[in-house]
């Protein structure tokens, strides 16, 4: 493991509904890499040395569980955790409208109405079945 003496440290929780892709677009940013097969997740953490601005950072990704509305929002996913990426699947407006619940219970546990957020939609490969949002 690389030496990480000096590193600013950051956490990033990656949140969605299930099998919209979280897992997938974790590995494929840590390792570069792709797995066919699904697994359900419970929560995993993963680390990722980064260098953005000629800033070191080491990053750990917290790769999460599915989420639905009736979840109860899990206060690892906001006590130091430093932004989010919320995922849905292209072809689940379901997954689309789920983003914004997940954003709103962020905001409300965090207490601040503003936070580092990106939406990030995937299984772009999966373009002829996609729906379209309103």
């Amino acid at each position: 493991m690389p030496r990480t003496d000096g590193l600013k440290k950051r956490k990033i929780a990656v949140l969605g509904s299930r099998s919209v892709g979280k897992s997938s677009l974790v590995r494929q940013f840590v390792d570069n890499s792709f797995v066919d097969s699904y697994y359900p997740t419970i929560d995993n953490s993963i680390p990722k040395n980064l260098r953005h601005g000629g800033i070191e950072f080491e990053c750990e990704i917290i790769d999460t569980a599915g989420q639905d509305e009736f979840s109860i929002f899990n206060a690892k996913h906001a006590i130091g955790i430093h932004g989010y990426v919320l995922v849905y699947s292209i072809t689940s407006q379901a997954s689309f409208e789920m983003i914004q619940i997940i954003y709103d219970k962020i905001v409300d546990f965090c207490g601040v109405k503003e936070i580092a957020c990106v939406i990030v939609g995937s299984k772009m490969d999966l373009q002829d079945k996609y729906v379209t949002t309103v």
